[in-house]
């Protein structure tokens, strides 16, 4: 009697390390793309170095909210309709702001405003003064050459930009996309 106890739990420990296997091994078929390929092994895991990685500021979702709000803030002081985006470092939307009564083009001229500011680290109206040597520079895709984008720096390197559109002139835009920056200083 002793000798069949023992025979059944063996095979009930049997069976069950064989259940476990089966489990993992559907984990796995389940976790490759369409069961076409086994999972990859733990061991081709592993870590980049240090000196193989590099890491950007970013700009926090609250201080972008509190620069878009200081620029349309800035704007509507002056009753002016206009929209407001900022951007991170590669040109990806944070936060955008429609002002009440911003025409349908000021959205999509914001950010692409934000995006030039960011991507040559400086005001859009001081690029606009380049295209007379560069021309091409405007057929660069989702670059806009017209004032109305700052750059928001840290450490000197640019980490925002902050685009505003729907002013009468560029001029303006700038000047608020400047009280969005102006507020990320204080």
């Amino acid at each position: 009697m002793k000798h069949v106890k023992k025979a059944h739990r063996t095979r009930l420990a049997t069976g069950g390390a064989i259940v476990a296997l089966g489990l993992a091994g559907v984990g796995a078929y389940s976790a490759s793309a369409g069961g076409e390929q086994a999972a990859a092994p733990a061991a081709a895991v592993t870590e980049a170095e240090a000196a193989d990685t590099t890491s950007t500021d970013r700009l926090t979702v609250a201080a972008a909210t509190k620069a878009a709000r200081a620029a349309l803030d800035a704007a509507e002081a002056e009753n002016q309709r206009v929209t407001v985006a900022v951007v991170d470092r590669d040109g990806n939307t944070i936060v955008t702001l429609r002002g009440d009564g911003a025409g349908p083009q000021s959205y999509g001229s914001a950010e692409r405003k934000a995006f030039t500011a960011v991507a040559w680290n400086a005001p859009t109206s001081v690029l606009a003064g380049r295209l007379a040597q560069a021309p091409r520079l405007k057929d660069i895709p989702g670059t806009l050459f017209l004032g109305g984008g700052a750059p928001v720096t840290a450490g000197g390197a640019p980490v925002a930009g902050i685009g505003v559109a729907g002013a009468p002139s560029g001029d303006l835009d700038e000047k608020f996309a400047r009280a969005g920056v102006a507020a990320l200083e204080k």
